[in-house]
């Protein structure tokens, strides 16, 4: 009888072990693999699904430049964005010409109270425009301004724009490949945008750059505008979406009117356009540029903060759908 159940009990646990070790290999590895994001298909690997991008929706201060930058901040703020870029001069009350949201030349401290005003509104500032292109004489001197003003404002990126044509695309890279290392080791990234260009030749000079701190911003509107739609933004973007760290948002459209507006309110499909981006994994800023209705001039505040609401709204649905499918 000892022996019978010594046999028995030997048996039971080998046929134990055998299922244990049956059900440890294929399954619990493929268990750990989807838990991870890997499946197999035929015997082959997929990668893992990348990350969503965190696409942060901004109002720029522009649309309000006909009012105080206070009001601009104030309203932006109202209408439900948490971020702002700042762009570029306002009337501000006893002044007769519009002032600069940030001097050229202003000091670090001049910008690190800006950031923190807008912090304390609740708008986290992610962008300014350097106000000068790269082939201009003085460009070099203004951009490292813009860069210690970018990194005392806690600002992550400074955007510019300019004309490519003739000598300018080999100054441009000669500067930018100097700006780069200078802008990396204030942590600010610069970005360019098309400006009479298209995102085929602003990611060509960014790819000839090849610094990681100069990068594509890209502007679908311009794009559109600027070659009266005989470049689709659509098709374009794709020639530059691995450099694109944030958007100038602006749309437009030939009819009734030839017009940049409002995103959702002309002819550019948003969908398309940012599910080049929509899983990147990055951080990147949608700054509305333009948040105007087609034909239709608003005559007061109230009516921009109407458009940017609007805007901000139109954009979180599309970013929703993308990032559901």
């Amino acid at each position: 009888m000892p022996f019978d159940i010594q046999r028995r009990t030997l048996l039971q646990a080998a046929a134990i072990g055998l299922g244990a070790v049956t059900l440890s290999s294929p399954h619990r590895l493929l268990a750990a693999e989807e838990k991870a994001g890997v499946k197999e298909r035929g015997g082959a690997k997929e990668s893992p699904k990348k990350e969503p991008t965190r696409f942060q929706v901004a109002c720029m201060t522009l649309p309000y430049s006909q009012y105080p930058l206070a009001r601009a901040l104030s309203g932006i703020h109202g209408a439900g964005y948490k971020f702002v870029a700042w762009g570029t001069t306002h009337k501000e009350e006893g002044e007769t010409k519009s002032v600069p949201v940030m001097p050229a030349d202003g000091s670090p401290a001049k910008a690190k109270e800006l950031g923190q005003k807008c912090r304390d509104l609740g708008l986290e500032p992610l962008m300014m425009f350097s106000g000068i292109y790269p082939e201009d004489p003085k460009a070099m001197e203004v951009f490292k301004s813009r860069i210690l003003q970018a990194e005392a404002a806690g600002m992550p990126q400074v955007l510019t724009f300019g004309h490519t044509k003739g000598p300018n695309r080999k100054l441009w890279v000669e500067r930018f490949k100097e700006l780069g290392p200078i802008a990396r080791d204030h942590g600010v990234l610069l970005v360019v945008k098309q400006h009479g260009e298209t995102g085929e030749v602003t990611g060509e000079i960014v790819r000839e750059v090849d610094d990681k701190n100069v990068q594509v911003n890209y502007d679908a509107g311009n794009v559109m505008d600027y070659t009266m739609g005989k470049v689709n933004p659509l098709e374009d973007i794709k020639t530059c979406a691995a450099n694109i760290r944030s958007f100038c948002i602006k749309d437009h459209r030939l009819f009734p009117v030839n017009q940049d507006c409002g995103p959702g309110l002309g002819e550019i499909d948003h969908y398309r356009l940012l599910h080049n981006v929509a899983f990147t994994g990055l951080a990147m800023p949608l700054c509305c540029e333009n948040i105007s209705v087609p034909a239709v001039k608003p005559t007061t505040p109230e009516e921009i903060d109407a458009n940017a609401k609007r805007s901000r709204e139109f954009l979180e649905l599309v970013i929703r759908g993308l990032h559901a499918a």
